[in-house]
């Protein structure tokens, strides 16, 4: 843990997410920097995230920080949407906000590289086709490759088989490997999220404001 000398801590802040989880093309393919994953081996201490959801969602939905007040962020989200996220990992990342907010949680577990390149594959299937083989060798080298600076957790067999797929890309080309990290994601980060302060604090924060 770092700190400050000569000044007084500051108020804990949440650390900007990746902006693919809105959509748009993943960072990483652009030549994000990758120093928080760069020692696996440090120390996973839980973080807090004792924020109240206005100024959260102001943090954490970028499109809220242009153009947006404030004093609304907290029409971008209700608490039966948020609730409906505990029903399904598939309902959780069907929601822009739900893939921002677990994207957070999986930063703060040092294994944000399982979302990121889930939704690096599923922005890849909407590609044209004259595109696809660009865009896969970047997939493949920021998550797929031995090398890669966020390599994913899939087995020998699918990485090979990956790697033989991309030489003559097609849209499904990636599917075998994000289905495995999909299922990863579903037993593993999944269930902790539903029971982090992250998810319970924005919920709880929403259905209190419904009843003002």
């Amino acid at each position: 843990m770092r700190t400050m000398r000569g000044a007084a801590i500051p108020a804990p802040r949440l650390h900007k997410m990746p902006g693919m989880l809105f959509s748009a093309p993943p960072k990483e393919l652009q030549g994000t920097d990758h120093s928080l994953l760069d020692d696996k081996t440090q120390k996973r201490r839980p973080k807090t995230f004792g924020m109240d959801v206005k100024a959260y969602l102001r943090s954490m939905i970028p499109h809220l920080e242009s153009g947006m007040k404030p004093s609304r962020s907290k029409d971008m989200l209700s608490a039966h949407e948020v609730l409906q996220w505990s029903q399904s990992l598939e309902k959780l990342l069907a929601n822009r906000a739900g893939q921002d907010i677990f994207g957070s949680f999986l930063k703060s577990e040092f294994s944000e590289e399982n979302i990121e390149f889930w939704l690096a594959c599923e922005d890849y299937k909407r590609t044209e086709s004259d595109l696809l083989h660009g865009k896969a060798e970047k997939i493949y080298k920021s998550f797929v490759h031995s090398d890669a600076a966020k390599q994913v957790n899939i087995d020998f067999h699918t990485r090979e088989s990956t790697a033989k797929k991309i030489k003559a890309p097609t849209p499904t080309c990636f599917d075998e490997a994000q289905k495995i990290i999909y299922t990863l994601m579903e037993k593993d980060s999944y269930p902790r999220f539903l029971k982090s302060n992250i998810y319970l604090n924005l919920l709880n924060d929403l259905q209190a404001n419904s009843l003002k």
